[in-house]
This record gives C-alpha cells, structure tokens and sequence, in this order.
C-alpha cells in the first residue's frame, strides 16, 4: 500500500477536498452529535467557501490522505506559536484500520519538527470514544475540556489532547 500527502491549494482540489469532507462527516458524525449539527458544521467549516478562508487567511494547510492513488482522507494543521494545531483528520470508513491516520501523523510529526515546535496539539468531540483512544494509543493525552459556542445553538464540547514531539536528533560527526 502506498499512501501520500497532496497539498491543497487550487480552487478544484479545494473543491474535491469539500466533497470528500462531506462524505466522510456524513458517515461519521450524526450518530455522535446529530445529523443537523452534521449539517451546520459541514456548511461552515468544510464547505469550499470555508476551506478557501482557513487556507488563504487563517494559517491553515490541508493535505489529502491518498491509498493506491485515491483520496481517502485528509487533514489540516496550522502552527500557532507554542504547538502545530491539528485541525482535521478524517479517513473514509471502508479505508480506516489499514495503518493510513498512523503514517498520517508520522508525516504531522515531521511537519511539527519542521516547524521547530514542541506538541501537536488537536481537539476531539468529547463523545469520540474511539478516536480518542486512538489519540491516546499514539501518545496524546487530555490536558482540558473546552465547549465552544459555535452559533446556529450549536457547541463543540471537546477534549483538548496534545502530545510533545521531541526534535529530530542531532549527530555530531566530528568533523
């Protein structure tokens, strides 16, 4: 299996990249938070006019998530001054267990060094039990709860999770 990380920019990558995230919601969260938050949040965080803000004014970079030349899935990070924000990762159902979120967060970690910060920092909807076991699984832990009043009487009642991320080590070779 092969898997990379497509950078979004354009105007029809962002519009894939809309469609994609509405499939994957759609299939995910109602069960965990109803299908009209579902809806709303879709509309105004996912939508191509939302994507287009976050990417051109907000700090954010999306990458799609690709398995055998397919885009199964993406995600979304932006440093802030003392982490690398993860914003977003979602995987298809039929394309999740196959290893894709690990590797996801291997290249997430690279990009965090990169960066030269200490944690990647991510939010998850406190009803998440399974995701949020993942997180842990990987090295995140709850450091607080947060519940965001996202308007429409809808909030986002979350747990904030980070996990620290040692630099990359230096080798001194003597020379």
């Amino acid at each position: 299996m092969s898997e990379d990380y497509e950078f979004v920019q354009t105007k029809p990558q962002i519009r894939r990249l809309a469609d994609l995230a509405s499939a994957i919601w759609n299939e995910h969260f109602p069960t965990i938070i109803g299908q009209e938050q579902v809806d709303y949040m879709v509309c105004r965080f996912q939508s191509e006019s939302a994507i287009t803000k976050q990417i051109r004014s907000e700090g954010y970079r999306y990458y799609f998530i690709a398995s055998d030349g397919k885009n199964v899935g993406y995600f979304a990070i932006r440093p802030d001054p003392d982490a690398l924000f993860l914003s977003k990762i979602y995987i298809l159902r039929d394309y999740r267990g196959r290893g894709l979120a690990r590797a996801s967060f291997e290249f997430i970690e690279d990009q965090c060094r990169l960066m030269e910060l200490p944690r990647i920092r991510l939010t998850v909807n406190r009803g998440n039990a399974h995701t949020i076991e993942i997180y842990r699984k990987i090295g995140f832990s709850i450091v607080r709860t947060q519940v965001v009043d996202i308007g429409g009487g809808f909030v986002m009642d979350d747990y904030v999770m980070e996990k620290t991320i040692l630099p990359s080590p230096t080798y001194d070779v003597g020379i």
